[in-house]
């Protein structure tokens, strides 16, 4: 089956998009993005491959699991793989600790083995259906264990909590870099026999199953073009026409998603984007952000970390508040003064988070009427379209600047930039352009 791919090298997430000929996406993949653009690169295009098996197996099932059923299995078929990802990834984070350990330091070997004895246990519990997870990264998971977990045990067993801490430090960087890989096709022979085996509800004929499963690994994925794109594309491992612009890709991949797409706002991890496109998805005009990262995606992560929070949790928290707190700066380097400011003259959590994504916003509807202002139909895009608090601030701004404008955001509104690179990938096959290894 021939492939196109299109890869999203953004400035903390790295996302891959994988396209078959028809233009139906089969799988996408992310993950965060490190020092080595190579790595990041290659690991999201092995989950963009893990989506599209999962794609396979469903379409190869048929009718043989029906209704609601069907997506519960899919669910907890993914979480299984993930298990077992992450499993894989423990143990040589594990062994990479230990290695190591000096002469001398005595007690540590136990309690590190301990350490992660204990992460290894609970952690089928945080690949359940509806389970809560600070990260869906590797790194994030494990690093906030070890220091939950190692604080704990190093008093228990008498030993430095630094000592732990300094060989997660100097373990977790290559262990990043080298993303799982074993029996890939038996994480899934494995993952699909728990699932039946354990979700009996949804009366699964496991030799069914497993035939299909069997298929959806053995279809060859022929990647038949690579197209580059992201804050960092000009690091990523391929020749220079493999690579597009991200404004292109963004405006390509948001009409894709809506064709009647006229406006699109991008809120990544480094900055901030209004595109306007034609009736073709192709970009008419577009202004950046300027010289920093202020409002951006990064600016919410240190957000986060300065209120010892998960992404994620951030839009939820300022869904409860009651009032918006002015905050006068959206500069990554003055937030956490004035956040503490604020905390310090009693303001709740919530009601000043609610001010930080007002501010956010405001900031981009500036860039949005530099760029032309917004038509019918708006589409919100990137990391940041995710965020309850920040969709509910554009909503009401976009009304009361513009009316009653549809504004479009998409469950998968990250991977419009990879989108966009894999639709440049199938064009770039069309017009005549080589086949590529990449």
């Amino acid at each position: 089956m021939k492939c196109y791919i299109g890869i999203d090298l953004g400035s903390t997430t790295t996302k891959a998009v994988l396209m078959d000929a028809d233009m139906e996406v089969l799988g996408q993949g992310i993950t965060n993005s490190r020092s080595n653009y190579e790595t990041a690169a290659a690991v999201a295009k092995q989950e963009a491959h893990i989506g599209a098996r999962l794609t396979l197996f469903r379409r190869g099932l048929g009718d043989a699991v029906a209704g609601k059923n069907v997506d519960e299995l899919m669910e907890d078929l993914e979480l299984n793989i993930r298990l077992e990802q992450f499993l894989e990834q423990l143990e040589d984070l594990r062994a990479t600790c230990a290695s190591h350990i000096r002469d001398g330091q005595t007690g540590v070997l136990e309690a590190l083995t301990e350490v992660f004895e204990r992460i290894n246990a609970e952690a089928p519990g945080m690949f359940q259906r509806g389970a809560r997870r600070r990260s869906d990264f590797f790194r994030d998971i494990a690093g906030s264990r070890v220091m939950y977990i190692g604080e704990e045990v190093a008093k228990t067993a008498g030993v430095s909590f630094e000592t732990l801490l300094n060989l997660y430090d100097k373990s977790i960087i290559d262990v990043e870099n080298r993303p799982p890989e074993g029996d890939i096709a038996a994480k899934y022979r494995r993952a699909l026999h728990r699932v039946v085996e354990s979700d009996a509800h949804l009366k699964v004929d496991e030799k069914i199953a497993q035939e299909a499963m069997r298929k959806a690994v053995e279809m060859e994925l022929e990647e038949t073009y690579v197209v580059g794109t992201g804050y960092g594309r000009v690091t990523l491992p391929f020749p220079k026409e493999h690579i597009r612009s991200e404004i292109l890709c963004h405006g390509l991949g948001a009409h894709m998603m809506y064709p009647e797409t006229r406006t699109v706002l991008d809120i990544g991890g480094q900055d901030t984007k209004a595109i306007q496109v034609d009736p073709r998805g192709i970009v008419e005009n577009f202004q950046m952000n300027d010289r920093c990262a202020a409002g951006c995606g990064r600016y919410l992560g240190y957000i986060a970390d300065e209120m010892n929070m998960g992404l994620h949790e951030l839009g939820p928290m300022a869904m409860k508040a009651t009032k918006s707190v002015r905050i006068n700066s959206t500069c990554t380097v003055f937030a956490g003064a004035e956040l503490r400011d604020r905390l310090a003259l009693g303001e709740k959590r919530e009601d000043i988070l609610a001010g930080l994504h007002r501010a956010i916003i405001l900031r981009a509807m500036s860039i949005i009427s530099r760029s032309g202002g917004v038509t019918e139909q708006f589409t919100f895009t990137g990391g940041v379209a995710n965020n309850e608090a920040a969709v509910k601030e554009l909503r009401k701004l976009i009304h009361e600047n513009y009316g009653d404008i549809t504004i479009n955001i998409n469950p998968a509104s990250i991977y419009t930039g990879a989108l966009g690179a894999a639709a440049f990938a199938r064009r770039a096959v069309e017009n005549g352009a080589g086949e590529t290894a990449a």
